[in-house]
């Protein structure tokens, strides 16, 4: 059983969990068509992230010409080149398939604001 987990440490990707559910994501997946291979964006919404370790995968949710389409990638797969955040979620669910009977403006997830830490410096009084 450690042999294992040694094998699956040795493929985890860190820091690859940058996302939670709710977020718009933008996955950045490579497609190997014969000898070629090209990386294809795929930009939606995360409905759901499932499993621990190794196999660990997300469902990402867009609507294309007005049909939705879910794809399941899985989170450490070396096709998987890069996830990029374009907006956090605000949401009180862990799974959102309630957002697969919604169409157009009921569709959205609310946005949310994070406030930076920034660092209050004195202001110089005035004499």
């Amino acid at each position: 059983m450690d042999l294992i987990k040694a094998v699956e440490a040795a493929q985890i990707k860190e820091g690859a969990e940058n996302f939670k559910v709710g977020d718009t994501v933008r996955v950045h997946f490579a497609i190997v068509e014969g000898q070629n291979e090209r990386v294809q964006l795929f930009e939606g919404v995360v409905l759901q992230k499932k499993n621990s370790g190794l196999r660990k995968t997300f469902t990402v949710r867009k609507i294309s010409y007005g049909v939705g389409v879910e794809r399941i990638f899985p989170l450490h797969s070396p096709r998987v080149q890069k996830i990029e955040v374009v907006r956090s979620g605000k949401v009180r669910r862990a799974k959102l398939y309630y957002l697969r009977k919604r169409v157009g403006k009921a569709a959205k997830v609310a946005e949310s604001f994070r406030r930076k830490q920034e660092e209050s410096e004195p202001k110089p009084e005035e004499t």
